[in-house]
């Protein structure tokens, strides 16, 4: 069986020669490899799988007796415990990336006290789980041999460090460079982009511009960047001083449009708690265990969902919004909801290697249900999306879906008219639900309480 060639093999899980991640009957278990026996061993005998476990930073995971599809090469077949939904970096806020990568730093420091070290440092050896960043490749650890340098140590610059810093000292819409470069920021365009002032600060200064000088210096030549001899001390310093000047950095989520939606609606109160029972007994009559809330700005109608131990996932374009709702999730402590940041006009496209390594938003559904609350005029109006194709999209991603119309006499519609021209024929309650019904069955129609909106429960057709 060669790796690629079928669909049992998890396609992002292929550059690792130490082991690789597979389904069978739709359950997920990582084959650990012959030549990864030494580091495996180690990393269970010494009690680091236990103590990064218990403190939640890696993944569990059992080992099972099946058969291993590359059986002649497999040492072991574990079963990681299953992440719900699969994000990625492009897809987080600043503080998401943040704490990945403070939880990366912190694996590798309680690494060397087991005599261990992460060989790897991507980004998208992270997930969110329970609300928290926790590792999920149980495959990262090698063996530290006393001298050696961190081999990981560009990786975590490129992954954290550089798209961290563009974000914090530039622009954080720089965070969008991983969907090009899947490896991390190149050093070198990051040192480009950051202001002259970071190249005044020792930290910055060492690992962006003065390690982007040395990759260059050193890629026309047979010595390793990496190569030199690096005594404990130095190495545990290293690691000390990235977590510093990433702990230092801030983005601070406001002045922006959506940041601040709930200050300028048009609900009146009474129309607004109206709104949130009706939503609240629709979602009741459905059969949702994950749900997906688009447009969900702060993440205020997520929680009905995500409080009912419903896991959601709340998606909004916009940064400040999404870093509002991760950060009122961390200080909640909420484990059922995990803000991202998406544009369902342009959604996170399959990239990577043959575009399988990291999955399309639609390949990484669907949901049991949508929440598609004061979105439709975005679409329709804003992007010139017809009601078809938004129909369409949605019964491609749930079988539930709870949908606000607003009209086009909603003041919110005319603030969008206002700067542009009414080509809008067809946005009609009627036309919507002309062509929402053609793969949706309306299960119920309820209009809000003092406003002109009205939401629907649909089931998709043939569910």
């Amino acid at each position: 069986m060669v790796m690629g060639k079928t669909k049992e093999y998890v396609p992002g899980s292929f550059r690792d020669p130490c082991g690789f991640l597979f389904y069978r009957n739709n359950i997920i278990y990582r084959q650990v490899n012959n030549t990864y026996r030494e580091n495996y061993d180690h990393l269970i005998s010494s009690g680091l799988y236990d103590k990064l476990v218990r403190s939640k930073l890696l993944i569990p995971h059992e080992e099972v007796n099946i058969k291993a599809p590359e059986a002649e090469k497999s040492y072991k077949v574990i079963k990681p415990e299953p992440i719900l939904f699969i994000s990625y970096p492009y897809e987080w806020c600043f503080s998401q990336l943040k704490d990945a990568a403070l939880t990366t730093l912190k694996i590798q420091k309680m690494a060397m006290d087991f005599g261990m070290t992460l060989k790897d440092c991507s980004a998208y050896n992270i997930q969110f789980k329970d609300g928290k960043a926790i590792l999920i490749d149980t495959l990262s650890f090698e063996k530290y041999i006393e001298g050696q340098s961190w081999v990981a140590y560009r990786q975590a610059c490129q992954h954290f460090l550089a798209p961290l810093a563009l974000m914090s000292y530039k622009d954080v819409r720089l965070s969008q460079l991983f969907r090009i470069y899947i490896d991390g920021v190149p050093l070198d365009l990051a040192s480009l982009l950051l202001p002259v002032s970071t190249r005044f600060n020792a930290s910055l200064l060492s690992h962006i511009h003065l390690h982007a000088r040395s990759q260059k210096h050193f890629a026309d030549k047979k010595i390793k960047i990496d190569s030199h001899k690096m005594s404990r001390f130095a190495f545990l310093s290293l690691i000390d001083n990235l977590e510093s000047i990433i702990r230092k950095m801030k983005w601070r989520a406001a002045g922006t449009e959506w940041a601040d939606y709930y200050k300028d609606i048009n609900y009146s109160a009474e129309a607004f708690e109206n709104k949130k029972e009706i939503v609240s007994s629709m979602l009741e009559e459905t059969d949702t265990n994950i749900l997906w809330d688009l447009g969900a700005n702060d993440g205020l109608f997520s929680r009905i969902a995500s409080s009912r131990g419903i896991y959601t996932i709340s998606f909004d374009v916009d940064n400040a919004a999404v870093e509002k709702n991760y950060l009122r999730s961390i200080k909640n402590n909420e484990t059922h909801i995990l803000p991202l940041l998406v544009d369902l006009i342009n959604p996170s496209p399959a990239i990577g290697w043959e575009n399988k390594e990291r999955l399309s938003l639609i390949e990484r559904g669907p949901a049991d249900t949508v929440f598609a609350l004061a979105l439709i005029h975005h679409l329709a109006i804003s992007n010139n999306l017809p009601f078809y194709k938004i129909a369409d999209f949605f019964s491609s991603i749930c079988k539930w879906l709870i949908i606000e119309f607003v009209p086009k006499d909603d003041s919110q519609v005319q603030r969008l008219l206002s700067t542009r021209k009414d080509i809008f024929p067809c946005y009609t309650k009627q036309n919507f639900e002309y062509e929402f019904c053609q793969y949706f069955n309306i299960k119920r129609i309820e209009k809000i309480k003092d406003s002109r909106r009205t939401l629907y429960l649909m089931q998709k057709k043939g569910t």
